[in-house]
């Protein structure tokens, strides 16, 4: 299955990777189907994969976390999609997740507009400009954030867009942790997207509900 192209896609020049809504839409039928032969319903089957996954990630030794994640992020910097951006969204990482600290001071230094996530409520969030990395202040779950979220923007309003996961496929399906604030946030403008995740939480068959959105490009270590 491949991704086909759009003329709006300002992140992923040269790039394959789009998927047609027909295929979409196929893959969350089988999916939907899929839960239903098992006696499993798709949200259990995303609660159990959820946990599986994040299992495997604690397991990952950390010299390969490490290593991993530097090199994602010289392979995001080294993007012409990177260079080009003027307004760039980028998650601020925590935990295990692939480290974005250096694309966020690099982008800042640059002199690029940077925005990360702002958390306004259950499921909802904003992209809110930061101009040093000291605004940002522990918040939801203890994910830096701005103090301040006056200027914030919507997808449409930028040029890249870095998100997290627990897994994702090849395919574009991403598994999140559940709160559903990247899908609500990407709904409708998600071309420009790219998911980071390492090579080692890749995995196929990632069940997918109506409200789950496809990444255009999935980032790891060893390849886009």
């Amino acid at each position: 299955m491949r991704f086909r192209r759009r003329g709006t896609d300002a992140a992923l020049r040269g790039s394959d990777r789009r998927m047609t809504g027909k295929d979409d839409a196929m893959g969350k039928e089988e999916n939907a189907g899929q839960a239903c032969l098992s006696g499993e319903s798709v949200r259990d089957s995303k609660r159990r994969l959820r946990r599986e996954m994040r299992q495997r990630m604690l397991a990952l030794p950390e010299a390969y976390v490490r290593a991993a994640g530097e090199r994602m992020e010289a392979r995001v910097l080294a993007m012409p999609a990177f260079r080009r951006a003027e307004r760039i969204f980028v998650y601020v990482s925590v935990g295990r997740e692939p480290s974005t600290r250096r694309i966020l001071q690099e982008a800042l230094a640059s002199g690029k507009a940077v925005y990360v996530p702002k958390c306004l409520g259950k499921g909802e969030m904003a992209a809110v400009r930061i101009r040093d990395m000291a605004d940002l202040t522990p918040g939801t779950l203890g994910i830096p954030e701005p103090r301040d979220w006056s200027d914030a923007c919507g997808p449409a309003d930028l040029d890249l867009i870095l998100v997290p996961c627990v897994c994702a496929g090849r395919d574009g399906k991403r598994l999140g942790h559940g709160g559903g604030y990247y899908d609500r946030f990407l709904a409708g403008g998600a071309e420009k997207a790219v998911c980071l995740c390492f090579d080692r939480m890749l995995t196929e068959d990632i069940p997918t509900e109506e409200t789950d959105v496809r990444m255009p490009a999935v980032l790891t270590e060893e390849a886009l």
